[in-house]
Order: structure tokens, then sequence, then C-alpha cells
């Protein structure tokens, strides 16, 4: 499984579980808009983290403005390399 995929995947879960309605996970969808809030958004994070063995955030000393589910996929992405 690619990380998009993965991405969108937990993402759409979490929507589910929360009873959230989340928009299309499209690669311009800006995450502030998304649906999910900044708890969801915290978990997504959380499990990307033990499905992937992954955290960017915590891994960088500096990483580029996330907005987009592009950007946010691209910061993964990199930091798996």
């Amino acid at each position: 499984m690619s990380i998009k995929s993965a991405v969108i995947t937990e993402m759409q879960m979490i929507a589910d579980e929360h009873g959230i309605d989340m928009r299309p996970p499209t690669d311009d969808l800006v995450l502030v808009e998304s649906g999910l809030d900044s708890l969801a958004l915290a978990i997504l994070v959380a499990r990307l983290e033990e499905k992937l063995g992954l955290d960017p955030f915590t891994a960088a000393d500096d990483f580029p403005s996330i907005v987009t589910l592009e950007d946010f996929v691209r910061l993964y992405e990199d930091h798996a390399r």
C-alpha cells in the first residue's frame, strides 16, 4: 500500500468513526477544510506512525508548510526516503 493510500484510508476511517462528513480526498483538498478537526488530524498522525512507522513531525527540525492533502502526503513520502 502506498503512503498516499494509507493516508486516505486512515482519514476516511477516522471520519467514519467520528461521524465526520469529510470532503472528497483530492490532492488539492485544504486540510482545514476537509471536515477533520485538529483532534482528528492528531489521531491521523498517531495512526500513521503506528501503521507506517513514520512520524515526520518529531523527526524533522524544519518542514514545509502543510496546507493541502498533497503537502501532507509529500511530507510523509519525503520522510520515508
